[in-house]
């Protein structure tokens, strides 16, 4: 597509570059995202592991097996389906489907209780919310005191769960389903973080804590970590699929949107207010000019912009209607060159990807401006 290319029927994300860290389920997000009009920038920030040849696993199975806990907490679908897949790899899982039929079962949620129902079990309740703070109030309502609790972890801190339960006097036995580790290959989650702090994403999904607590990781590990807190504290959408998944972010005092429902699709359409909300929009030479990612929509009409364009034309929307000098516009632009003809060569390519070249005026000896409409100008 060159300058200037047209996009009929553009999504509401075009123009718009979205990162997303997830490893479980990243193609079908990236789906969403691409068909609403993104551009998706993929970094798995970790990996999962399946603790099938674990003895963790292996030794929780048993001692649940053993000796039947009172309660079992199912936590996710892809969790409680890999337990009994391990377990019958063990030769274990007629033995533990049996244990998992005399106990009060607890599934999280509607997802949950599906992985519970395929394995022909049947739970005894499962909150409306999918939120293990409903799960944690049922159980210290009943009392849990000299309780025997099985808890399947998930990979995700689950903050206070395990801790006030034994501190209302439970047993608490975790049985570890998966791991997370971090990627093999670093090279996606660098990217990322180096377009986060260049200002080359809008937004970066997190669809797990885990998630969050890598790339945070990473960002400290190469220094960028203060770089990449101011990009999401302004102008880097942080979006969360949950308020669990927001907890490693929020202790680094960012503020993230997140969707009533914990969900994939409500995550993509919470995106598709949020990013076209936060674009500038400004009435220049009697066309509505909105200033998106990597493109700009000129009267309701999606024009794709090179990134050097991109950058004079930030230059120009900080002060609309101001002349902004060429050393200025200079300085703008990506690369460290002196010569101030590259302004010239970037401005009369970014003039053709608009298709409207009055937008931008030209002001002898003094360098250019926004054509900011006098209604407005003030």
């Amino acid at each position: 597509m060159g300058d200037g290319a047209r996009q009929p029927g553009h999504g509401p994300l075009a123009g718009f570059t979205v990162g997303v860290t997830a490893a479980r389920r990243a193609d079908e997000l990236g789906a969403l995202l691409g068909r609403r009009g993104a551009t998706v920038l993929h970094a798995p920030a970790l990996r999962i592991v399946p603790l099938a040849d674990d003895g963790e696993l292996m030794a929780a199975t048993k001692r649940i097996v053993d000796r039947a806990p009172d309660v079992v907490v199912a936590t996710t679908a892809i969790g409680f389906r890999g337990w009994v897949e391990a377990a019958d790899g063990w030769g274990l899982g007629d033995a533990l489907l049996e244990r998992l039929r005399t106990v009060e079962l607890l599934a999280r949620g509607p997802k949950v209780k599906g992985a519970v129902r395929a394995a022909g079990l049947t739970e005894r309740w499962s909150p409306a919310s999918e939120s293990m703070a409903e799960v944690l109030d049922r159980l210290l309502e009943q009392g849990v005191a000299g309780r025997r609790i099985a808890v399947q972890l998930h990979g995700e801190p689950l903050p206070g769960f395990v801790e006030a339960l034994r501190e209302g006097g439970a047993e608490v036995v975790g049985v570890p389903v998966y791991r997370w580790l971090p990627p093999e290959d670093l090279g996606p989650v660098d990217r990322l973080l180096d377009a986060a702090v260049s200002r080359g994403v809008d937004a970066v999904t997190f669809t797990s804590a885990p998630a969050a607590v890598s790339l945070l990781g990473r960002a400290e590990e190469r220094g960028l970590l203060p770089e990449l807190l101011a990009a999401f504290g302004h102008d880097v959408l942080p979006a969360c699929v949950g308020p669990v998944t927001a907890v490693p972010l929020q202790a680094h005092g960012v503020d993230t949107v997140q969707p009533e429902r914990f969900r994939l699709g409500p995550l993509v359409q919470l995106l598709c207010q949020e990013l076209p909300a936060r674009a500038r929009a400004l009435p220049v030479a009697g066309h509505r000019l909105e200033i998106r990612g990597h493109a700009v929509l000129v009267d309701g009409e999606l024009r794709t912009v090179p990134p050097a364009g991109m950058s004079l034309l930030r230059a120009l929307a900080r002060r609309p209607g101001w002349v902004v000098p060429r050393a200025e516009l200079l300085r703008a632009l990506p690369g460290t060159g002196r010569d101030e003809h590259a302004v010239e060569t970037a401005m009369a390519r970014l003039r053709t990807s608009l298709g409207t070249p009055k937008l931008i005026q030209t002001v002898v000896k003094r360098g250019y401006r926004l054509a900011l409409d006098p209604a407005t100008d003030a």
